[in-house]
């Protein structure tokens, strides 16, 4: 699954190849997705192209493949939702139980899927592909859907969140002050920070001192999930 971002530059690049057989400049690119830097076209391309999406050509300036497109279905190219919105549950896969159980399914463990990582540190392009499984016990989980991130980064050292750990995410759209959460900035970069309201404006602060808060508006800040938990392996 891509990001809104991703499938609009793939689906620019497509669309450019089809009509003038060449395809555009990064600064086309740049305009077309109305972006305020060439940088952010290069990570969109490093990420199509790790995900097999397109392929660049050795040796030839602005030669780009498109190798797929996303199924008819992909939510990025069908005007479903936009951004980071991993679909974490089939049946009752990461969903803790709420109904009435007996001891022994108490106990039993509950599979969440590993939806790839999350940075505690500078924001990544926010990651979709699910890549496995971990087994949580029951009585770990609270009510909802629940996804597990790998920490990259030592932004959220201080909040005792070390780079390799695995963070257990229930799914929200809302967070209280003092949450830490997985947060989508612009509809492409994740980050796990702690969420702060100021004002008119959303802060998300590390917890290491030489990063810097960012105090960004509301319309640039998606919430997709709480902390729960965090697992380490020794």
């Amino acid at each position: 699954m891509l990001t809104r971002k991703q499938a609009e530059l793939l689906r620019f690049i497509h669309e450019r190849l089809k009509e003038a057989g060449v395809p555009p400049s990064f600064d086309e690119m740049k305009d077309a997705l109305d972006l305020r830097s060439k940088s952010g076209i290069h990570r969109l391309i490093t990420a199509l192209e790790e995900r097999g999406f397109i392929r660049r050509l050795p040796n030839r300036a602005r030669a780009i493949e498109v190798i797929k497109l996303p199924e008819s279905s992909s939510p990025s190219l069908a005007g479903g939702r936009r951004g980071f919105t991993p679909s974490v549950i089939e049946g009752n896969l990461g969903k803790a139980r709420t109904a009435t159980v007996s001891a022994d399914d108490g106990n039993r463990p509950i599979a969440v899927p590993v939806m790839g990582r999350i940075a505690a540190g500078t924001p990544i392009e926010a990651i979709q592909t699910r890549s496995h499984t971990i087994s949580m016990p029951a009585d770990m989980l609270t009510s909802g859907e629940h996804f597990a991130l790998e920490v990259r980064g030592d932004s959220m050292i201080e909040a005792g969140i070390l780079d390799g750990d695995m963070a257990l995410i229930r799914k929200s759209e809302a967070a209280d002050t003092g949450d830490i959460v997985v947060a989508l900035i612009d509809d492409e970069e994740a980050t796990l920070k702690r969420f702060r309201r100021r004002g008119a404006s959303i802060a998300l602060e590390p917890a290491n001192t030489s990063y810097e808060v960012r105090i960004l508006p509301p319309t640039r800040v998606r919430i997709q999930g709480k902390l729960v938990g965090i697992f380490r392996r020794y």
